[in-house]
């Protein structure tokens, strides 16, 4: 009777083993899961136990160009050029937040770019060095951007400071505000305060076809221990060295205020995009200035899909912008395709003349031609015409040609 005992004692301890084994509880601890890790077209990426993830990412833009500017002026020291060089390390918690460091060595003045830490929940809210939000292109990753340099009115554009932001959005809209200070790389309490805000509706947003309207604004007391102000624009392009428009240092400005307007219609392949600025200059002792900017373009991929249209990112605060094109699996170099091939044109102006400041007044013609042979890879080539009036630094009319092109590396 007893033997019958142990055995049938050895049988349900068996049995109780098994069923701990099955549900990770008996045998010892759990084995411990192995990281997962892979190195793809986006990237390095470790993930972890509990949604935690590490992603190391990176950019390098290399541009060379030649052309003809105003007699006299040196505009193109260097035919070949390192534009960007970036590394870009973050570490997400699952979909409750992310820690960003975007870091330039190459650049002397502003090597840190995004150093920021993102909390999720009802509301997005972000602590650090970011963009403020401003600008549908400015906004924009200049992984992505259609054109090699961004229009002529982001010599208005806000782009980075340390801050506070927050934001949310649904499928039709976002919004967005903050509270900025200087920068972090030179005029970090010596940049005065800012107020930012952007709100975004989308009233057409269906497969092929989204219509984007936008609104944003800035006021800026400015520290009077803060560097002088200036507004300045190359004509497109980082290889021609010289600003044809600049205001050099505007005495006495103590407060700036910024007001854009953006539009943008998608349907298939074909995109128009266009912002207008208006940028106000409170002065002491004298009258405000009045500065404005704006820009329209058209786009079309010949061959492969439009980039999408994104309301949220991971980077700072919900936006609403234009992703990168991106080949299809079969339309890869790698894979025997041909990749994807984009036009597109701009005309851009902008007016840096108001009341005893002579900036000059710059209008811009560009055509644009891109290869998309991978995700991660680019190859871009704009030409630019510029036609200007009160051109620094002779206060005369010029004009300057650019051919201008990119190979771009974005992982």
């Amino acid at each position: 009777m007893m033997a019958r005992f142990d055995r049938s004692r050895r049988r349900w301890r068996r049995a109780a083993i098994a069923a701990a084994a099955a549900a990770g509880l008996g045998g010892g601890p759990p084995a411990a899961a192995e990281p997962d890790a892979t190195l793809d077209e986006k990237g390095f990426t470790l993930r972890g136990e509990d949604g935690l993830r590490f992603e190391l990412g990176g950019r390098l833009h290399v541009d060379a160009g030649d052309g003809g500017g105003p007699r006299g002026l040196d505009a193109f020291p260097e035919p070949v050029v390192l534009r960007r060089i970036r590394i870009e390390p973050s570490i997400a918690f699952g979909d409750a937040a992310v820690a960003k460091l975007q870091y330039e060595p190459s650049s002397r003045e502003t090597a840190v770019k995004d150093l920021l830490v993102t909390l999720r929940g009802p509301l997005t809210v972000t602590v650090g060095h970011m963009k403020e939000p401003f600008s549908l292109e400015a906004l924009a990753s200049n992984n992505d951007i259609t054109f090699l340099e961004r229009a002529l009115p982001y010599a208005f554009s806000t782009d980075r400071n340390l801050g506070i932001a927050a934001s949310g959005g649904g499928e039709a809209w976002t919004l967005s505000a903050g509270v900025f200070g200087g920068n972090l790389n030179d005029t970090i309490d010596r940049g005065g305060i800012a107020g930012v805000a952007r709100a975004t509706w989308t009233p057409i947003r269906r497969e092929g076809e989204v219509l984007h309207l936008g609104i944003a604004g800035s006021w800026r007391a400015r520290d009077r221990r803060g560097p002088d102000l200036s507004f300045a624009s190359t004509p497109e392009s980082d290889v021609f060295r010289r600003s044809l428009v600049d205001t050099d240092a505007i005495e006495g400005a103590r407060a700036v205020g910024r007001l854009g307007f953006e539009f943008a219609y998608a349907i298939g392949r074909v995109r128009l995009q266009a912002e207008y600025m208006e940028t106000r200059v409170e002065r002491d002792g004298a009258r405000p200035l009045g500065l404005r900017g704006g820009y329209v373009q058209a786009s079309w991929v010949l061959n492969g899909r439009s980039p999408d249209y994104e309301t949220t990112s991971d980077v700072a605060t919900e936006v609403a912008v234009f992703g990168r094109v991106t080949p299809d699996p079969g339309q890869r170099v790698s894979r025997g395709g041909t990749g994807v091939w984009e036009v597109a044109a701009r005309l851009g102006a902008i007016d840096l003349d108001s009341r005893d400041v002579r900036g000059g007044i710059e209008t811009n013609a560009a055509l644009g031609l891109n290869w998309y042979p991978e995700p991660f890879l680019r190859v871009m080539a704009n030409y630019v015409h510029a036609w200007v009036r009160d051109a620094a630094p002779t206060g005369r009319r010029a004009e300057a040609d650019i051919v201008q092109a990119r190979l771009q590396v974005a992982f």
